[in-house]
């Protein structure tokens, strides 16, 4: 459900973190404002008091957002997309309030309206398709092909951005698509008798191919949040994302006639807690991206995936198979060496 840019908003989960250190704008006002007026600083002080706190934000940012997975996950009565329509309207409330409070506008500067207009279709999109693969697939399996969204940010950001593409991006490259094809593992590959071809094998890989294509529009929508930097505020492009999210949630709703209330309760609880939990997730993901570096970071959310296996185990009783075990393996190496170079490569 995973883009960080300001607190206490909350967005889908783009697992394609920036892997940059720069500081999000509100921690480096304040430093250059303690600065200008002569007094210390007193967030470094709290930072150097406590120096894991940033990592224990991240984890537990990870924690709540696998836990808002288990709820898609848990909710089979109603359709992925339903489910992005009822999360785009909590997020709307929550937005709302933030841009008539900050005073930005509902429609944003003129030259970066079309970024925003793309910003909130291809965001939107990816939304669905990761709610869609977390119900197609196991939550296992849909979790770690969406940790992939990195390498796609690394080629997006070289062709639209200009920006450095080492040998080293294309070995982690080379890593993701070795794990991806160890979670889905195609007959021709593998042979039948290792990826199976009976139905519960082709709803396999509808859902794989849907967290696959979450990844590239989450990698897309972070080159864009990237292209338009700060001159667009947090809270406008979320905005654009939950408003054309709902738009498109319902337009396509009609289209397949998949529309439908809730049934039971515990349903409709579920869909407020994937609301709560995803808000929860991301405002303490913002928060330590404000007091910590992004790439120990971009590490620590690879949690992600080993709650994802736990909650896999203990509340639908699927055990992984290998070859998700080394599909994820491969996955997380790549995130976390490039997390690690990138890492490396600011202390210098």
């Amino acid at each position: 459900m995973r883009s960080v840019d300001s607190a206490g908003a909350a967005e889908v989960p783009e697992p394609g973190l920036p892997l940059t250190d720069d500081a999000p704008q509100g921690a480096r006002e304040e430093p250059a404002a303690a600065e200008a007026a002569g007094t210390p600083d007193r967030k470094a002080k709290k930072k150097a008091r406590c120096p894991g706190l940033g990592l224990f934000y991240t984890l537990l940012s990870a924690f709540l957002f696998s836990v808002g997975s288990l709820f898609v996950k848990k909710v089979q009565d109603v359709h992925a997309v339903e489910i992005s329509a009822f999360r785009c309207v909590f997020q709307m409330l929550v937005v709302i309030p933030c841009l008539i409070y900050r005073k930005t506008g509902f429609i944003g500067p003129k030259g970066q309206r079309i970024f925003l207009l793309l910003r909130g279709v291809l965001g939107s999109t990816a939304m669905i398709l990761l709610y869609y693969a977390f119900q197609a697939t196991s939550l296992a399996d849909a979790t770690v092909i969406t940790f992939s969204s990195p390498v796609f940010t690394s080629i997006f950001a070289w062709i639209f951005l200009k920006e450095k593409y080492s040998p080293w991006d294309a070995l982690f490259t080379a890593f993701t698509i070795t794990g991806v094809i160890l979670i889905v593992r195609p007959p021709f590959l593998f042979g039948a008798s290792a990826a199976g071809t009976d139905e519960s094998y082709s709803v396999h890989l509808k859902g794989t191919f849907a967290a696959v294509a979450h990844a590239v529009f989450a990698a897309v929508t972070m080159v864009i949040i990237r292209k338009m930097g700060k001159s667009v505020d947090y809270f406008l492009s979320i905005w654009y994302y939950v408003v054309l999210g709902l738009l498109e949630s319902v337009i396509v709703l009609f289209i397949i006639g998949e529309w439908s209330l809730p049934y039971c309760g515990l349903d409709r609880l579920f869909l407020i807690l994937i609301g709560l939990f995803g808000l929860g997730g991301q405002v303490f993901l913002t928060k330590a991206l404000q007091i910590e570096k992004a790439s120990p970071v971009a590490i620590m959310r690879t949690m992600d995936v080993v709650f994802a296996f736990i909650f896999q185990i203990i509340f639908f009783n699927d055990m992984p198979t290998w070859w998700t075990v080394g599909g994820a393996l491969c996955v997380v190496a790549s995130s976390t060496g490039a997390a690690i170079r990138k890492w490396c490569q600011s202390s210098k």
